[in-house]
């Protein structure tokens, strides 16, 4: 297969603080002489600053393929931009060397390489000269270009009065349908309506499957799961992991440690991180049948068990607890109260410790990582511990085959995977007299 894209080594340092004698832009002078005049600051030209070494990134390597979709993911400050930017060639690497196979099309920042004095129309001749096309090749796809983007009405007004949104759609369709043997995305569909992140996927998908190149830099993990065949996660300018186990290591990103363990007990400490007027705080975890709290991954096939423990003060009848539980794409999957089949819930609790129990059934939920946040509240009257609020959180990872059916062993899609029972009901007077295909 051929290489598209060849990472060595590559580090970028930059410096923080300024010291005196530095160059500075006259831009920056006139900002020092103006804060001057309003005594904001007196001659911040010559105050001496500490000045340090930052590693953006250090001594990545990795190679990529053509017709990989990639994702790199990480927090914010990890160095994802600063490599694509790179890769882009808008800044250079201070130690190591890339190579790249293919005309490239980026776009990092909102209307990157637009022209804000220019219309649309034009906007979209001057990018696709910049990508190296000719005015025939632009030409012959500007309809589509205009079309994908959603502003063929305001396609011959300035740029400048674009909202961001309308910039991103009209930059990223000159990206996308100008052919670019390597396609570079940051994180700028964020400002997109969700119908337009859609077709933003549907379309890199596509440009993948005619063997191009993708880099696509998101914090949406369900988006990077559904488009990606390949993980990149940065941290600190350095490569954790580099994966085809997508699902995997966008999990572990997001809830777990490298060795796949995830949080599965809160206790409270000796001072009580939630004291009410009801009922202290003492345990949140999630169990297996034998009482075992569950800390690493566990076949979908087993019940799993949600144990609260509270130290009662007094009842209350409108009195519940219960917990949220969300997927790694932060979708709220379901609520669950003590009292939402039993009104009388606390007829049959006490004053002192006791455990509030309940069962998450097998086969219920899909593959995947789960938070469940604890929540407690009075009834028409308010939140004693409102979900997401408290940072009373344990988290699940459920794996396995969501099906006994030998037609069906990979993920599922889906928030949830429930296997249901079939049954077949025979119609007399319309029963088909006929061999079942294959």
């Amino acid at each position: 297969m051929t290489t598209a894209i060849e990472v060595r080594g590559l580090s970028k340092k930059y410096l923080r603080g300024v010291h005196r004698g530095q160059r500075q832009l006259l831009s920056q002078v006139m900002t020092q002489w103006g804060r001057r005049l309003i005594g904001r600051q007196a001659d911040i030209g010559h105050v001496q600053r500490a000045v340090e070494p930052f590693w953006a990134l250090s001594d990545v390597s990795f190679t990529i393929e053509q017709g990989q979709v990639v994702g790199i993911i990480g927090r914010n400050g990890s160095g994802k931009s600063t490599l694509l930017k790179i890769i882009a060639q808008i800044t250079s690497p201070t130690a190591g060397e890339i190579r790249l196979n293919g005309r490239t099309g980026t776009l990092l920042e909102v209307g990157t390489g637009f022209h804000p004095e220019l219309t649309g129309r034009e906007n979209v001749f001057l990018n696709g000269a910049i990508l190296g096309m000719g005015r025939a090749e632009i030409s012959r796809k500007f309809d589509e270009i205009v079309d994908f983007s959603g502003v063929e009405a305001f396609i011959d007004t300035p740029v400048k009065r674009y909202s961001s949104g309308m910039q991103t759609r009209l930059a990223f369709s000159v990206a996308a349908h100008l052919e670019p043997e390597i396609l570079i995305v940051d994180e700028v569909l964020a400002v997109g309506d969700a119908e337009f992140q859609k077709k933003c996927l549907g379309k890199m998908n596509e440009v993948s499957k005619v063997g191009r190149t993708v880099l696509f830099v998101s914090h949406n993990m369900s988006a990077v799961d559904q488009l990606c065949n390949r993980i990149i996660w940065l941290e600190a300018g350095k490569v954790v992991e580099d994966s085809t186990d997508t699902y995997g290591v966008s999990s572990r990103y997001l809830f777990g440690g490298k060795d796949g363990s995830v949080k599965g007990e809160i206790r409270a400490p000796e001072a009580p991180v939630l004291d009410t007027e009801f009922f202290t705080f003492r345990s949140f975890r999630v169990r297996d049948a034998d009482g075992k709290t569950i800390t690493g991954p566990v076949p979908a096939n087993i019940d799993v068990y949600v144990d609260v423990g509270l130290h009662m003060k007094k009842l209350h009848r409108a009195l519940s607890i219960g917990y949220a539980i969300s997927n790694e794409a932060g979708e709220t999957v379901y609520w669950t109260i003590m009292t939402d089949a039993n009104d009388d819930m606390v007829a049959d609790m006490h004053v002192g410790d006791l455990t509030l129990t309940t069962k998450i059934p097998p086969r219920f939920l899909n593959q995947g990582y789960y938070r469940l946040d604890f929540m407690a509240g009075i009834h028409y009257i308010g939140w004693l511990a409102e979900p997401g609020k408290t940072d009373l959180a344990v988290f699940l990872q459920v794996e396995g085959g969501m099906s006994d059916s030998a037609f069906w062993r990979h993920h599922r899609p889906g928030i949830v995977a429930p296997v249901l029972p079939w049954s077949v009901e025979k119609d007399v007077e319309r029963a088909a007299t006929g061999a079942v295909a294959g």
